[in-house]
């Protein structure tokens, strides 16, 4: 299994899955964005994409989905929750609150202030607000809350926090309110996301 990343990407959720899982895989850093920056990325995923998981025939463009393939693939584990547990419901919400709701908003901010700053700076304070609005529910939620689900960490926690992960490093302060910043603290002192967020870019010559 190999997962092609960039620093600080998406790609954190399967990795740190897998380091959860303790599965076996390797992955490949490169550097942001890499469609520019190493155009031969495009041989292995044509839309330049990351991440992008390959493990034998299987090729995946989504980050959330690589996390529910690990877990459904290469289970059991705790890291799931299935159809007959209570909170089946809120694990699905959240898996696709994750990217839909949170982290879209985020990647226009990402684009309009990091790769193409004074472009469009209206637009990227515009979602900056936005993604701070659609907190209320993850910050209500977490109120009485150690884990989004079932009172045991899963992969809704892992996608989901990376939303407030990116919003540290783009510097989104507002987003730090009480409850998610205490669930998200205690998330990233987990030693899977310290092993999962230690790969980095190394630019070799040649």
């Amino acid at each position: 299994m190999n997962i092609h990343s960039c620093e600080n990407s998406r790609g954190l959720r399967p990795i740190w899955c897998a380091e959860e899982m303790e599965l076996e895989y390797e992955v490949t850093m490169l550097p942001f964005p890499p469609r520019v920056l190493k155009p031969e990325y495009l041989n292995i995923n044509p839309l330049g994409t990351i991440p992008f998981l390959e493990d034998g025939h299987v090729k995946m463009t989504e980050s959330v989905g690589m996390c529910l393939y690990l877990v459904e693939k290469y289970g059991p584990t705790d890291l799931a929750i299935r159809p007959y547990e209570t909170d089946y419901h809120l694990y699905l919400n959240w898996l696709t609150h994750a990217d839909a709701t949170l982290t879209f908003p985020q990647t226009v901010v990402l684009r309009y202030t990091i790769q193409e700053p004074g472009v469009a700076d209206a637009a990227a304070e515009g979602y900056r607000r936005w993604f701070v609005s659609r907190l209320k529910m993850l910050e209500s939620s977490l109120g009485d809350r150690e884990f989004l689900c079932s009172d045991r960490f899963t992969i809704a926690d892992i996608c989901v926090s990376y939303a407030i992960f990116l919003a540290k490093q783009l510097k989104i302060e507002q987003a730090m309110k009480p409850n998610i910043t205490r669930w998200a603290t205690a998330l990233f002192e987990r030693p899977a996301f310290k092993r999962a967020h230690a790969h980095k870019y190394i630019e070799t010559s040649g």
